[in-house]
């Protein structure tokens, strides 16, 4: 599927990714780290068929989260039914008080969201995580693909291969839909974020403003741009890459430096649209993920197209007996973490961690999920000029116009230890390509 002159051109196409600043950030332990994002030219292959069919899955699970987030901040009706207990709303830490009541703009919540997938050796894919708030990451394949396309033409002439190139057209679709009259702008904390290089690709690649909180500004409830000259222009949407209580000092944390005072009441007014919305972090809770196929059966009357990985709450009684029945053969995750961290295997403790984790994880029963260790297929990275497999997963993009829309792409992050199941960037691990073909 994938021929040995782009594999020769490995090595030229990881030095223009660096040449052009591909990187991602850690900030950890007060000290800033920028590094490489290792790229791996072999790509992960999805047939035409299999992606029509993750494609449903997708569109279902983004119809339903919408539509919970929709209620969880008005009638909470899935609440009042039963179908999720209320302490699981309400303790959540990316459930926001200061939402309730307030309507995004065209009610769409989550306009970009990120799903992560495995596959696993049974060939059945699962849905591991639902990423809501700020997800990143298209725009590594997005540049890998134009760089390998430039360094090895005729590989792309011999594959029917789906375009990638189109994630700018579908987010500038999305921006524009909610729109409500102004500019474009994407705001983004600065370069030390860790996905600095992507606000400012996505912003050439859409022709939305670059934006940092210093350069808008709140004036009679309306947003604006401050221009080059110092004169106000009025902003439409906001498509924000800063966590929800940085967005507005005035509304959220008052000790931020990096948001817009007000912002949120000008959104709340309903004269600018947020993307994504403030409040979805209640959605991508790993405690809510739980929950997500009994969303599905509930807004949607369907069942879902797409599994969890198969996971139990220790808040429920049941639960907790079979987690402490089964500890070693598990994957305990703590809510709140994310990037890898906050990720114990049980097997992996020696006898004194176990006691520990066990009393916390009695203690603070919400706190975690524990879910089966999902056999991730493995797929093909060059190690040393040599083929070796490696787990990956793989992030989805579904955005959200008049309907929701798949990007016939994808970031497939891999793991480079070959005995680990962590693929996150700050993790160490590598991403490639996702060919998505076309016939």
């Amino acid at each position: 599927m994938y021929d040995l002159d782009l594999l020769e051109h490995t090595d030229a196409v990881n030095e223009l990714l660096a040449r052009y600043g591909v990187k991602f950030g850690i900030y950890k332990n007060k000290t800033f780290k920028e590094q490489l994002f290792p790229f791996d030219a072999i790509p992960r292959v999805i047939g035409k068929k299999e992606f029509e069919y993750l494609e449903r899955g997708l569109k279902q699970r983004v119809l339903a989260l919408n539509l919970f987030l929709k209620d969880i901040y008005s009638d909470k009706k899935i609440v009042k039914d039963k179908v999720i207990p209320e302490e699981f709303i309400f303790i959540s830490s990316g459930y926001l008080a200061e939402c309730e009541g307030v309507m995004p703009v065209k009610g769409i919540y989550s306009h970009i969201s990120g799903i992560d997938l495995v596959q696993g050796k049974d060939k059945n894919w699962y849905i591991l995580e639902d990423n809501l708030r700020v997800p990143s990451g298209a725009s590594y394949p997005m540049i890998a693909r134009e760089l390998c396309r430039r360094s090895s033409p005729m590989t792309f002439e011999n594959v029917h291969l789906e375009d990638n190139r189109n994630y700018a057209q579908l987010l500038r679709k999305t921006m524009d839909y909610v729109n409500v009259g102004g500019h474009t702008v994407i705001l983004t904390p600065g370069r030390y974020n860790a996905a600095y290089f992507e606000h400012s690709y996505l912003a050439e690649k859409t022709g939305a403003h670059l934006v940092n909180g210093s350069e808008l500004q709140v004036k009679d409830d309306i947003l604006y741009y401050v221009n080059s000259n110092g004169g106000l222009e009025r902003v439409g949407a906001v498509y924000r890459r800063i966590s929800d209580e940085y967005l507005d000092p005035m509304n959220f944390n008052p000790e931020s430096l990096i948001g817009i005072p007000h912002i949120y009441d000008v959104f709340r007014k309903g004269n600018v649209a947020i993307i994504n919305a403030p409040g979805n972090g209640v959605a991508d809770d790993k405690g809510i993920y739980y929950f997500v196929p009994k969303m599905i059966k509930y807004y949607l009357g369907e069942e879902p197209v797409l599994q969890n990985a198969p996971t139990y709450l220790p808040f429920y009684r049941e639960d907790m007996e079979y987690v402490l029945e089964h500890f070693d053969d598990l994957v305990l995750k703590d809510v709140a973490e994310a990037g890898g961290y906050g990720v114990v295997f049980g097997n992996s403790l020696s006898d004194e961690e176990k006691k520990r984790f066990i009393e916390c994880l009695k203690n603070e029963p919400r706190r975690f999920i524990a879910q089966e260790v999902i056999d991730f297929l493995d797929i093909d990275i060059l190690e040393d000029n040599s083929a070796v497999p490696r787990k990956a997963d793989l992030r989805a993009f579904v955005l959200m116009a008049d309907e929701p829309m798949v990007w016939k792409s994808g970031l497939t992050r891999f793991s480079r230890n070959p005995d680990s199941f962590i693929v996150n960037s700050s993790q160490g691990g590598g991403f490639k390509d996702t060919w998505v073909l076309s016939q």
